[in-house]
């Protein structure tokens, strides 16, 4: 960021307090020691390599909201559900009512604070007691901002309440997409487990007949003890599996904030779920569509004016008190005479011991950090992006090719199991492809699963949902 040092015509001196006030009061208004405002250019490449500019066609992701995204009905109600119950969320949201809350503590200190008082005095004197009463309003101490340093510190407050709000914005975007990628796990989780039961039985059977054979004399013991192997195997996979599966659904109940409720849609098969087309675009126009870096911007801009109180702080404060009503001896006769006071106070710092000299230092390094973090942010969200792009790009051909080798395997195990029928080949043979198609079947299913959820985090580090059009849903 580029630093601008304050430049603001001073006026002629001119004799008397009052007159050099007020020069001041018009040489100075709306000045401000602040840095002017300039964003950091985007550390990053030009283009992204896999399919940037190239998509041009369909809706930006920040400007498609996510109830249109999600695929179909479960989705959409398990990420109402989370919207309202999630606790993470509610932080985030509590974070900006805090922050809305500050700001407006900051903005009171630009106006002067009245109040109405009533006083009453009794001071002994030699002459016997001596009584005073007043009535009014009070002008509390009320500082000119002369320098823009309330203003300064009004700003920051601004920006601080913005970046809880992208903050906020970048949460829900988080967990829409958690969500989905959550659900869609479980969907493959079942997926797998029909796969390991349906071979379980398989094999359950295979043990069978292989101790039959083992008995009868016509296997050797090799075949039936590959036989067990196999079929323990089996168990052993589905107890990993019934246990990966419990645990993604104690990860999707914590994110949705309550238990699974029982009248959810039915969950529809993994592949079943249909993706809208997501254009990328050029990463200047995209990254910054992103709330994360929203936020981080706007705190860059709470330091740049934070800066501007701290240099605010070496030049002269001017605050000013005063009452208006009315003042009597005798409480009778109050409201018959007015009276009024009215005090400035000029303060000049001298001597601090270094302390706003360090207060600036600091407040420049919150700033230069401010930048750095803006900068590491932009380009985080450039390394998702492209992830998410070679994802796209490759997922597909490698899901092409894992189901071509399924359906040989496939293929495979059924020749195998035609000749070992006939004789021409032996049961070894035929666990072997046994083996090698159940593997296949479930590269299959992971890499379905792998696809289905790089297209939601597609939508998720493309800003899905954040666009200034879409309201936050609670």
């Amino acid at each position: 960021m580029h630093r601008t040092p304050f430049r603001c015509p001073l006026p002629p001196a001119r004799r008397g307090w009052q007159a050099l006030t007020l020069a001041a009061s018009l040489g100075l208004a709306g000045c401000s020691f602040a840095p002017t405002d300039e964003r950091p250019a985007a550390p990053v490449a030009a283009a992204f390599a896999d399919g940037g500019s190239a998509q041009a066609t369909g809706t930006p992701a920040a400007d498609l909201a996510w109830a249109d995204f999600l695929g179909d009905a479960r989705l959409r109600a398990l990420v109402d559900l989370a919207l309202q119950n999630n606790r993470d969320l509610r932080i985030a949201t509590l974070n900006v009512e805090q922050a809305r809350a500050q700001l407006g503590l900051q903005r009171a200190d630009l106006l002067p604070t009245l109040g109405a008082g009533l006083q009453a005095s009794n001071t002994p004197t030699a002459n016997g007691n001596q009584r005073s009463y007043s009535a009014g309003l009070q002008l509390s101490s009320f500082e000119l901002d002369l320098f823009g340093r309330v203003k300064s510190l009004s700003e920051a407050a601004a920006a601080r309440y913005l970046a809880s709000e992208e903050g906020r914005r970048a949460a829900q975007v988080a967990l829409v997409a958690a969500v989905a990628s959550a659900e869609l796990a479980l969907r493959a989780d079942d997926e797998l487990l029909r796969i390991t039961d349906s071979t379980l039985s398989a094999r359950q059977e295979t043990l069978r007949l292989s101790r039959l054979r083992f008995d009868g004399g016509v296997a050797a013991e090799p075949e039936l003890r590959t036989a067990e192997s196999l079929l323990a195997a089996a168990q052993a996979s589905l107890a990993a599996l019934q246990r990966q599966r419990a645990q993604d659904l104690n990860a999707l109940v914590l994110l949705l904030g309550q238990p699974l409720p029982a009248d959810l849609p039915p969950a529809p098969a993994l592949t079943a779920s249909r993706w809208p087309e997501l254009p990328v675009g050029l990463p200047s126009d995209v990254l910054l569509q992103r709330p994360d870096i929203r936020q981080a911007e706007q705190a860059l801009l709470a330091a740049n004016a934070s800066i501007g109180a701290a240099r605010a702080a070496f030049f002269p404060r001017i605050s000013l008190t005063g009452s208006l009503g009315f003042a009597s001896s005798e409480l009778n006769g109050l409201f018959d005479n007015t009276a009024w006071t009215f005090t400035g106070q000029l303060l000049q710092p001298l001597f601090d011991a270094g302390r706003n000299q360090a207060n600036l230092d600091a407040a420049r390094a919150a700033r230069d950090i401010a930048v750095a973090q803006y900068e590491k942010s932009i380009q985080q969200a450039f390394r998702e992006v492209a992830d998410a792009l070679a994802g796209r790009a490759t997922l597909g051909r490698q899901l092409a090719a894992q189901q071509a080798q399924a359906v040989a395997e496939t293929r495979r195990l059924e020749l195998a199991e035609l000749l070992f029928r006939g004789g021409a080949a032996s049961a070894l043979d035929r666990l072997d492809a046994e083996r090698s198609a159940l593997a296949a079947r479930q590269a299959v299913v992971q890499l379905q699963l792998a696809q289905q959820q790089n297209q939601v985090l597609l939508y998720r580090v493309l800003g899905g949902g954040a666009g200034p059009g879409q309201q936050a849903r609670r």
